[in-house]
């Protein structure tokens, strides 16, 4: 998950406090099974869209427990970058998605 994030010009940050011009996501899940993604609003507060017509507003920690798990990372980007040259994508068979 975090190479498509570098893809559309996302690094890690080191904080996820409000910054002038950047745009944030926080990753949230657990160890290494990413389970949500949320992004930074202008006001500092986050949004997270949670099922169909459903989006709230929350503290950066405010989705963390079982179902989320706990923020593994915060990534930034310039507000209004894009990614550099076409998104490559790719297509998975059934044999991929099922594991064979």
């Amino acid at each position: 998950m975090l190479d498509v994030f570098r893809i559309l010009g996302y690094s890690p940050a080191f904080t996820g406090e409000l910054e002038t011009g950047i745009e944030k996501i926080a990753i949230y899940g657990f160890e290494n099974d990413p389970k949500h993604v949320t992004r930074q609003l202008e006001s500092g507060h986050w949004t997270s869209k949670l099922g169909k017509n459903v989006d709230i507003e929350h503290e950066l920690d405010g989705l963390c427990g079982s179902k989320y798990g706990e923020v593994l990372m915060v990534m930034s980007r310039p507000q209004g970058a894009r990614p550099r040259g076409p998104i490559p994508l790719v297509r998975r068979g059934v044999a991929d998605a099922v594991g064979a």
